[in-house]
């Protein structure tokens, strides 16, 4: 009797959907919370603005968008959510139970992480259309949407990656996040366009901050055409997942935990 290994399309559709239900636990919870807290936050002060007379202000919008979602909110939900998925059998010493499987194991990465992309994708989405009773500008919407969805895309991959790369992946991750991409604004345009803000903000058309002078420190601050931002997001999400799987292709079978990382 031969056995043939699935296809890794079979393999991607089966871990998913075996694996969608992680996603409303606690964890998958707190990633809904990250978004629907401080848009909600948000609609509830813009309802008493309205009582009062007032209307709804353009500058919250970008200031909840730029300064929460994008700038906070999306980095912490990638570094919740990464842990959850192949990481977590490195933890719990189960990942050669995986890999001793006959399924492709670059699959393995990325079967577990779209569950908790399309759980984010989800929330991300509420949340800009919640942005938009607060006062958003309805042209707006679309790249907001996309450019939230793909650096979704494009951190929770590169955080998936860090965790199977380095022993302290989520704490390598913070400090791009929280460290690296702040420094956007005094960056040479190369370097600008390494960063996940650069890409975001071209998408949805607008920066949290204006640029008071036409350079800062020297350095022009520039913008990529759109279509491009969203092809480089995704892009590099691919390539993020597809390095992911070649390292998980790699670990030895048959170690466990610490043993399994090196």
């Amino acid at each position: 009797m031969i056995i043939t290994a699935p296809s890794p399309l079979a393999t991607l559709r089966a871990t998913a959907r075996g694996y969608a239900p992680r996603v409303l636990q606690g964890r998958g919870w707190v990633l809904a919370a990250l978004v629907a807290v401080p848009v909600g936050l948000s609609l509830l002060l813009s309802v008493i603005a309205r009582l009062k007379g007032a209307d709804g202000d353009p500058a919250e919008v970008l200031k909840v968008f730029h300064e929460v979602l994008v700038k906070m909110m999306l980095p912490i939900m990638a570094l919740v959510a990464a842990p959850a998925g192949i990481r977590e059998d490195l933890e719990q010493r189960t990942l050669p139970l995986l890999l001793v499987r006959p399924a492709p194991a670059w699959a393995l990465p990325l079967g577990k992480g779209l569950p908790w992309f399309a759980w984010g994708a989800l929330w991300l989405i509420l949340g800009a259309l919640g942005l938009q009773v607060v006062g958003g500008d309805p042209a707006l919407l679309p790249g907001r949407i996309l450019a939230l969805v793909g650096a979704w895309w494009g951190e929770l991959a590169l955080m998936t990656l860090a965790g199977l790369l380095f022993k302290r992946g989520t704490l390598w991750g913070a400090l791009y996040f929280f460290l690296w991409e702040p420094l956007v604004r005094i960056f040479p345009p190369i370097l600008q366009r390494l960063t996940f803000t650069h890409h975001i903000e071209s998408l949805a058309g607008s920066r949290a901050g204006q640029v008071q002078a036409h350079q800062l420190l020297a350095q022009e601050q520039v913008s990529t055409h759109p279509a491009l931002a969203i092809l480089a997001l995704l892009a590099f999400g691919a390539l993020c997942w597809a390095l992911a799987g070649w390292k998980l292709h790699r670990t030895p079978v048959g170690l466990a935990g610490s043993e399994a990382e090196g």
